[in-house]
């Protein structure tokens, strides 16, 4: 199922972007030497072991390209891959296949390398109460697409972009004039503007913590870049008062001890912005 952000809008909107700037004035290699009328049947044929993400986003730029694609599914979002699988197989016209292939390949191999990491990371932290978030460290133009592939890896989308979540980082501290100066203005816009947003306040060390818990007003407290053991001592603090975000310079080798402080959620950027693409490939049939 599609998360609610990708919609039939979006989907219109990304897929004709995408092949005015692949396509230009035309395929003219397929153009060149395929005959207008020609048929072919390609396989998407797995390279690399993974978690497959972006099968149903590649049905949509198919049926886009050319309504007469077909596509027959082998393997559907979120299954693990190995290396030989075939994922799908696209009949029709050849040309048509031809200009969808690369736009479906970049996709694909983006979605499930980011898909594959946060099962990673999320199998790590089994066992804890701690959820997996992205973050908005992500592609231009490309994020929603990025979002959705963390969902079908098993983690939590955080939040989608600036408009849906009130997030008080340091630089809107330090620019606000402090945490107790921030936190006020937060609640006096959102009165104001009758927005019913949830606030995320970040906190560097457990002297903002104690402040924070003093002004109170918040949903969420990110402990950023702690120690472990400052990072427990805030959760000790904070208890189920609020809920606890723990973020920056977390890795596959410290995310289960952090996860192990108590912490209810864990922010990892790495997820979208550093991943390498998943290798796939689309190879016609005889």
């Amino acid at each position: 199922m599609k998360p609610y952000y990708i919609t039939e809008d979006f989907l219109d909107q990304f897929i004709a972007s995408a092949l005015i700037e692949d396509i230009g004035d035309g395929d003219h290699s397929s153009l060149a030497c395929i005959p207008f009328d020609a048929t072919s049947r390609a396989r998407l044929l797995v390279k690399e072991d993974g978690i497959l993400a972006g099968v149903a986003l590649a049905q949509d730029i198919f049926k886009r390209v050319d309504p007469a694609l077909k596509t027959e599914i082998f393997i559907q979002d979120g299954n693990p891959i190995k290396k030989g699988d075939v994922v799908l197989i696209v009949s029709g016209p050849s040309r048509s296949i031809l200009t969808a292939e690369r736009l479906v390949l970049n996709c694909m191999q983006r979605m499930s390398a980011i898909a594959t990491k946060t099962h990673h990371l999320s199998s790590i932290i089994v066992g804890t109460n701690a959820m997996l978030l992205d973050t908005r460290k992500t592609t231009p133009n490309f994020r929603l697409l990025e979002k959705w592939a963390v969902l079908i890896g098993g983690g939590k989308n955080h939040r989608i972009g600036l408009y849906d979540m009130i997030m008080l980082k340091d630089n809107h501290i330090d620019m606000a004039g402090g945490l107790e100066q921030a936190i006020i203005r937060t609640k006096d816009y959102l009165r104001a503007t009758n927005k019913n947003l949830k606030i995320e306040i970040e906190t560097r060390n457990l002297d903002e913590v104690k402040e924070v818990l003093r002004i109170g007003g918040v949903d969420t407290i990110m402990l950023d870049n702690m120690s472990l053991q400052d990072m427990k001592s805030a959760v000790a603090l904070i208890g189920s008062n609020y809920k606890t975000e723990a973020s920056g310079g977390i890795t596959e080798e410290n995310i289960r001890s952090v996860a192990e402080c108590g912490v209810d959620f864990i922010s990892v950027g790495a997820l979208t912005h550093s991943v390498k693409s998943l290798d796939l490939s689309l190879k016609a049939l005889a």
